[in-house]
């Protein structure tokens, strides 16, 4: 089969393979537009077609645009002031490279927001993300020594672009927007509505499709609204200035580390990493109702761009159209022998929950973070992917993160603990709290804060003196994950506090204040 055949037979089969009210795709190579297509339905309800000139809701792939937006303006040290000026309670705030670098160490407002209580598919304005950002007095590490994804550094970029500059993020984007030929892009940070009408949705073909709520105002991390034809010329943009140093995606792309000098899989708003023995640098982006990615591969000089109105994975939409391209096999892991180290352990820097199981003949499931992650066994007894990998070592078992810069020895943690946790604990730090009921011999937790009193949710025991909240939905469209509760104990037993925490927000302390 043909280059040109294997690619439309992928496009055709996208729309089945990741079905939803509409989507919009695009491959390019060496400037060349291979493919442009758009099918399905912006507004279902309103009847209005998905076409290559449809708006769309861009999401985190506003984030390089708003890097681009401070690099023009000069060098980025000169937000550093402004910066800690909206983090007045910090001793030492990060500065502008450490936030676009997402190596600040600050926790993400809209995971904190769902521990001040915040209603599922609530408002969360701009009042409401100054009070959590404004609030900030601790970090979870030191800037530039690890890497945590945190939607308001991105916010915090672009406000104070405003501040130093007198001119709003808008206006700087506009800059971006006319000299790329983006002709419809738009700051549209209000995540109610678009302008041209375009809704996302949720649901699935089995329960139907209906559109998604969004109550979140975005700016430098979200707030992006744009066709599939200015994505066209972004990506042209860049291959057209692939031999300026000084182009502004030169600037994006370039090499990162942190500050132990370590090479970085993230920088400038863009991730690195690599497919098929190729560098990659691109993004995606998710809300509720919208899906999107895109990357590039400067060998090649390929560009593959997926928008969906719905929830479908757009990541993997977009590799498929690259295998297509290149006619490219997918690996096939062979099978390995059950490691002896499944089961339940605690990562001891950031406190949080580490399940480990089979998730398939020679793979194993890791939950960790924000989600799970499934490993491939190898032969000499680790399990890994390019990203994450699991390894017995020198006292036990050894999590390696390159992207995170994290090497750490996991703490064994299985076991059952007594349900004595009933009670009420409250968080210094946020001036939070945290109820655990005992609803009928089960366990239930919620959180309340200056946001109101969120839902209960019953827990569940991940190990010894370990449990977990769930959240299975929150503010944005992917919730910050099962919170870790870590138990603690003072020398006769009795329970005195907790850590709570989740990959977005971890190391917070919370003191039992009542009983039962």
């Amino acid at each position: 089969m043909s280059k040109t055949a294997a690619l439309d037979a992928c496009i055709a089969d996208l729309p089945r393979n990741y079905s939803g009210p509409g989507g919009a795709i695009a491959v390019l190579q060496r400037g060349r537009v291979l493919a442009r297509h758009a099918w399905g339905y912006a507004n279902a309800e309103r009847r209005i077609p998905f076409t290559p000139a449809t708006l769309f809701r861009m999401c985190s792939i506003t984030k390089q645009f708003a890097v681009g937006a401070v690099l023009e303006a000069g060098a980025p040290s000169r937000l550093d002031a402004a910066i800690a000026a909206r983090l007045p309670l910090l001793r030492a705030a990060p500065g502008a490279l450490h936030l676009m670098h997402n190596q600040s160490g600050l926790r993400d407002y809209w995971a904190v927001a769902m521990l001040h209580g915040a209603a599922v598919e609530g408002s969360f304005g701009d009042a409401e993300a100054a009070r959590v950002i404004n609030t900030t007095r601790s970090l979870q590490f030191a800037p530039g020594s690890r890497f945590s994804y945190v939607n308001q550094n991105f916010r915090l970029l672009s406000d104070a672009l405003a501040d130093v500059s007198g001119r709003s993020f808008a206006e700087h984007l506009q800059g971006i927007f006319d000299r790329t030929g983006m002709r419809s892009a738009l700051l549209a940070a209000d995540t109610r509505a678009m302008p041209d009408g375009t809704e996302g949705y949720e649901g699935s073909v089995q329960s139907g499709f209906y559109p998604a709520r969004n109550n979140i105002i975005w700016t430098g991390d979200a707030g992006l609204g744009a066709s599939l034809d200015d994505m066209i010329a972004w990506e042209k943009h860049i291959d057209a200035t692939r031999d300026d140093p000084g182009s502004l995606h030169a600037r994006l792309s370039a090499p990162v580390t942190f500050a132990d000098g370590k090479p970085a899989a993230y920088g400038f708003g863009l991730n690195r990493g690599e497919e098929f023995g190729h560098a990659l640098i691109g993004h995606g982006g998710a809300l509720r109702g919208w899906r999107s990615h895109r990357f590039h591969v400067p060998a090649l000089r390929v560009s593959v761009v997926v928008l969906f109105n719905h929830m479908a994975d757009a990541h993997a939409a977009a590799l498929e159209l690259l295998v297509a391209l290149l006619r490219a096999p997918r690996a096939v892991a062979p099978p390995m022998a059950e490691p002896d180290w499944l089961g339940a352990w605690i990562e001891p820097e950031t406190g949080l929950s580490v399940r480990i199981d089979m998730a398939a003949p020679g793979a194993v499931r890791l939950r960790f973070g924000g989600g799970s992650e499934r490993l491939f066994l190898q032969a000499d007894g680790s399990a890994g992917t390019t990203r994450t990998r699991l390894r017995p070592g020198p006292g036990g078992l050894w999590l390696d993160r390159p992207q995170d810069n994290l090497s750490t020895r996991l703490r064994p943690r299985a076991g059952q603990s007594p349900r004595d946790i009933a009670g009420r604990y409250h968080c210094t730090e946020l001036d939070a709290e945290l109820t655990i009921a005992d609803a009928g011999g089960v366990p239930y937790g919620g959180f309340s804060g200056f946001l109101g009193q969120g839902r209960m949710e019953p827990l569940q025991q991940a190990g010894r003196d370990i449990w977990l909240l769930p959240m299975p939905r929150a503010l944005d469209h992917a919730p910050p994950g099962d919170w870790t509760l870590a138990i603690r104990r003072d020398a006769t037993g009795r329970v005195t506090g907790m850590d709570v925490g989740v990959w977005l927000a971890r190391g917070l302390r919370y003191r039992r204040v009542a009983e039962g």
